[in-house]
């Protein structure tokens, strides 16, 4: 019996430091509630699962797995909304599209760390000339489930900033 992959290995030189021009990529969106920014974990596996299964059903996923992004954006500290990259219109799911040039960054480091990439992340793009979107704060993928990280050994995340 073949054993199924989790998460793929993560590739650092395909995220870090590009640009990503998207004109009206296709996610599929969730809300969840937060504390604080902190997210209720039980609740984070219930919509991504749900999520996936909209997805897997309508077969609107990418055949490349490295390229699918699941996105966390917290537009206040009691919410967090997540989206899935898809290549289609999802029936069931509230679908969304973004848009905009993005610049990436990949960091190494748990949870609490975020707060200090977000730092570096606002002196990196001042440094290269660039402003933060108004109308917009990061946008966060995790490379690796929990179990992954650990296999794995690191806990990659990529910082999305939509620029001016």
């Amino acid at each position: 019996m073949k054993k199924e992959e989790c998460c793929p290995k993560f590739n650092t030189k395909k995220w870090d430091k590009k640009t990503f021009v998207w004109k009206d990529k296709l996610f599929i969106k969730e809300t969840i509630p937060t504390f604080f920014h902190i997210p209720f974990p039980p609740m984070i596996g219930k919509k991504i699962t749900k999520m996936m299964k909209l997805i897997g059903t309508s077969k609107k996923m990418s055949s490349k797995k490295d390229e699918v992004l699941v996105l966390f954006r917290d537009p206040s500290a009691f919410k967090s909304h997540i989206y899935i990259s898809v290549t289609g219109k999802v029936n069931g799911a509230n679908n969304v599209k973004l848009s905009g040039t993005f610049i990436a960054r990949v960091y190494d480091g748990g949870y609490n760390s975020i707060p200090k990439f977000v730092k570096d992340m606002n002196n990196y793009l001042e440094k290269e000339g660039h402003k933060i979107s108004k109308d917009s704060d990061y946008y966060i993928h995790y490379a690796y489930c929990p179990k992954c990280a650990k296999k794995f050994e690191n806990n990659y995340m990529i910082l999305f900033a939509k620029v001016e």
